[in-house]
């Protein structure tokens, strides 16, 4: 069987059949996930993701679209300029995130919800410009102003927010520059609705 950690002393395999079969063996960030030959399914990574979203005051939604965009759930994603895993952390990322692993799934979702986050905080709540952040550095973002003018980091920001909105229809501002102003919280009302607030999670 092949076997991904999860979480922490939590793996999945895949038997001779194709069914998951899960464990409670291993730790994160221990080894690298090895190659399943296919990309993990969203539901799987399901739990994982809450978990880490909660942590880091993110919606899941948003998580599972950075994912999309950003791997196709491939855990053993690597890109042309060398990023890695699920979330695609650059290495040097990894190493400042503590990121032992960043082929592991567990680890990988662990570091990038962590980085998204930061990036959230950085550009005061601003999803676009925390995504442009996410792809081309904050340091970008700051230079220009807003949304660097690169098709590659404008094309990422506008795919990952028609996945997370389930809006196909939705178009990048020309420009958005840079929100300063107070750290912004994800939670819920009574009701269960998603909020924003400046007001942390007591």
């Amino acid at each position: 069987m092949a076997a991904t950690a999860l979480s922490a002393g939590v793996t999945i395999e895949v038997d001779a059949s194709g069914r998951k079969v899960f464990t409670n063996t291993g730790a994160v960030g221990t080894r690298p996930a090895p190659s399943l030959g296919r990309r993990l399914e969203p539901g799987v990574l399901a739990p994982l993701v809450a978990t880490w979203a909660d942590r880091h005051q993110l919606d899941p939604k948003l998580v599972h679209a950075v994912i999309r965009a950003e791997s196709g759930y491939d855990p053993r994603a690597v890109s042309a300029k060398g990023a890695i895993g699920l979330m695609q952390l650059m290495p040097a990322t990894a190493r400042e995130l503590e990121i032992a692993d960043p082929f592991d799934p567990a680890a990988n979702i662990a570091g990038g919800t962590r980085y998204l986050r930061r990036m959230l905080d950085r550009f005061a709540g601003s999803v676009e410009l925390a995504l442009a952040g996410y792809n081309a550095g904050p340091e970008a973002v700051r230079q220009f102003g807003g949304i660097p003018p690169f098709a590659e980091t404008r094309s990422y920001v506008q795919r990952v927010l028609r996945d997370y909105r389930d809006d196909d229809g939705y178009e990048l501002p020309a420009n958005r520059s840079p929100a300063v102003g107070r750290k912004v919280y994800l939670t819920r009302d009574a009701t269960g609705r998603v909020l924003l607030t400046t007001l942390a999670r007591q």
